[in-house]
């Protein structure tokens, strides 16, 4: 994956570049990713099952080359009803097909005829009613189908690394797409006090940027010392499909086939204040990754962030390659929510979008 480096704008000099450390070293495989948007489908699972009354119409929605908040607004002025009325899970790329569900508040009005807005290509998959607002975060992951065009290596090693992928997993990085083109300058910015007035969906996005840099760079330590997919002594654990964690001392073998039968998952720190949770070499290791980013740990204490721990190894499910013709394979598999497929492609292409 090409290195996305910028300049602050406003916060001195410093640069951000985005090319963390491969789990098994740089792909030797490249490729190109969504040549077109159904090269790269999304559909949301939420994990559960609309009621089917209440006051929340539920739709779930396909949607091409078009983002979650844009359709969020069609929806809004379609159904006559407040921003707050709309709710969603998640943010879905612009750039593909996407399927995801949306919910509005439907109190003492008359449902519209969805299927009469076709705006932007908006197509209706399934309508049905809800008790409670979708809110975001509440999804159980996302399935993904995407495209690799003019394959440029050897399939075998491709081959090799997807099944290494599914025994294994992937380093759980933020993708590229959570820092933007600026949202860490900004961040620095704001943190130094050279931005003045930020708005709160603006300043929302830079904590996220800034705490979610500070964990990439313990992950990519972690990555450095072969450390990120099993335990060190004074390591936090976390049970699979849960944010439930654990601390341990010192690896045992119990511990060992916890990790390795994927049951549990190490974690990093997700920096705010408080203690750390994680003790010896891993608190050593988390504090000097933290020294290096004292503007961003002071800023995100003081905007009231607490700590708090992310599983540093991702298990794709159901990792599936498929080769469609001799240059293009076609990939599946199925994310939790929080994760980024495009930290499953980069450890396996070097990808041209």
């Amino acid at each position: 994956m090409k290195m996305n480096e910028t300049k602050v704008a406003n916060a001195e000099t410093r640069t951000f570049p985005l090319n963390w450390p491969h789990a098994d070293g740089e792909p030797l495989i490249s490729g190109i990713i969504r040549s077109t948007a159904e090269d790269f489908q999304v559909d949301e699972v939420l994990g559960f099952e609309p009621d089917g009354d209440g006051t929340h119409a539920f739709l779930k929605v396909r949607k091409k080359n078009a983002n979650t908040e844009w359709v969020a607004k069609q929806l809004t002025r379609f159904a006559a009803v407040r921003q707050v009325d709309v709710g969603y899970a998640g943010l879905k790329d612009r750039r593909a097909v996407t399927t995801q569900w949306f919910s509005i508040d439907l109190a003492g009005k008359e449902e519209p005829d969805w299927h009469s807005l076709t705006e932007g290509g908006i197509e209706f998959v399934e309508i049905t009613r809800h008790r409670r607002k979708l809110k975001r975060g509440a999804l159980q992951g996302n399935r993904f189908k995407l495209v690799v065009r003019d394959i440029e290596g050897d399939l075998d090693l491709l081959k090799d690394r997807v099944l290494k992928i599914s025994l294994s997993g992937v380093p759980n990085y933020f993708g590229e797409q959570r820092f933007g083109f600026s949202n860490l300058e900004k961040a620095s910015a704001m943190f130094s006090g050279k931005m003045k007035k930020v708005r709160r969906p603006e300043k929302s996005m830079y904590l996220s940027a800034a705490r979610s840099w500070i964990f990439n760079q313990i992950l990519a330590a972690r990555v450095e010392s072969d450390s990120w997919n099993r335990a060190m002594a004074g390591d936090v654990m976390m049970l699979a499909g849960t944010q439930s964690i654990f601390p341990i001392e010192t690896p045992d073998d119990e511990i060992k086939q916890r990790i390795h039968e994927h049951d549990v998952h190490p974690t990093g720190a997700m920096w705010g204040s408080g203690e750390l949770v994680s003790a010896l070499d891993v608190a050593a290791l988390e504090q000097s990754a933290a020294e290096g980013e004292v503007l961003f740990c002071d800023g995100l204490k003081r905007a009231g962030l607490k700590q708090q721990r992310r599983s540093l190894r991702l298990m794709p499910k159901g990792l599936q390659c498929k080769q469609l013709e001799p240059q293009v394979v076609e990939l599946q598999f199925e994310l939790p929510a929080g994760s980024y497929a495009t930290v499953v492609l980069r450890e396996l292409f070097r990808v041209v979008t």
